[in-house]
């Protein structure tokens, strides 16, 4: 896939491609033995929430990804275990890409940075299917990802009672005003607002603005998308953003550890 991918869904398109990697996974691997293989694991329940609530902090979800649908190869030589133990210093919590057909990633890559570091992992994917939670939890995930726009809302409350069922923390991500009440109503206690709308890939940076005031107190609110500077970072923690999800602007960098390191050292001058 090309850094210059157009659909007019491209959302659509990830999720079709997804449920067809579950039907082949779960026909290799059944259901009943991935329950099997999660159940060995012991779920750090309540571990990635906490890592993101820390007061009086700049909390950064640092993400491993080698590409992505709007710019393509972002890291050719891609190491995520190299890449999650350069964000060990600062980072509060790790995400790493699991999507292999858009994203270039792999459970593989989640198993590795696991075995690397005991901060917190969200699974970034999109999750449609259970056996995904179960994937996750078997893998060490203790996060995972589910998106409004790529499930009903009858699935997205199933999915997000399963996950935290399994131990696991839900990161819900909206990516505006109307799909924020669909969150909280499911009962989300940390929703991730997203600038960058999947559909089409445009990055609005006052979708972020405009979410935090209808965001309770009492959830976890997560920025993501669109954060390029440490400025970014204290005018979203100002705005009352628990927390930061970056990928992009640390991933194009020779050394993404380094560069979170400079990004919130900027954020303190």
């Amino acid at each position: 896939m090309t850094s210059s991918v157009e659909s007019p869904d491209l959302l659509a398109g990830i999720v079709a491609a997804t449920q067809r990697i579950v039907e082949v996974r779960s026909a290799d691997v059944p259901l009943v033995e991935m329950d099997r293989r999660a159940a060995m694991v012991e779920p750090r329940r309540g571990f990635f929430q906490t890592a993101l609530e820390r007061p009086g902090r700049l909390n950064v979800i640092a993400e491993c990804k080698r590409r992505s649908p709007s710019r393509g190869v972002l890291k050719g030589d891609y190491d995520p275990a190299a890449i999650a133990r350069g964000y060990e210093r600062q980072a509060a919590a790790l995400s790493v890409l699991t999507e292999p057909t858009f994203f270039d990633g792999s459970m593989d890559h989640l198993i590795a940075v696991r075995a690397t570091t005991s901060l917190p992992i969200l699974r970034k994917d999109f999750i449609v299917d259970l056996y995904q939670i179960l994937e996750a939890r078997a893998a060490g995930a203790d996060a995972i990802l589910l998106i409004v726009a790529a499930l009903s809302p009858s699935a997205l409350k199933r999915l997000h009672d399963a996950a935290r069922e399994a131990g696991l923390d839900v990161l819900v991500e909206v990516h505006d005003l109307f799909e924020l009440p669909l969150a909280l109503e499911i009962g989300a206690s940390i929703i991730g607002v997203n600038n960058r709308n999947l559909r089409t890939l445009v990055v609005d940076a006052e979708v972020c603005q405009r979410a935090i005031e209808l965001i309770p107190d009492t959830v976890v609110a997560v920025a993501e998308s669109g954060l390029k500077s440490g400025t970014d970072l204290r005018r979203l923690s100002d705005a009352g953003y628990d927390a930061f999800l970056i990928g992009e602007r640390l991933m194009v960098t020779s050394n993404p550890g380094e560069a979170l390191d400079q990004l919130l050292k900027n954020a303190e001058e």
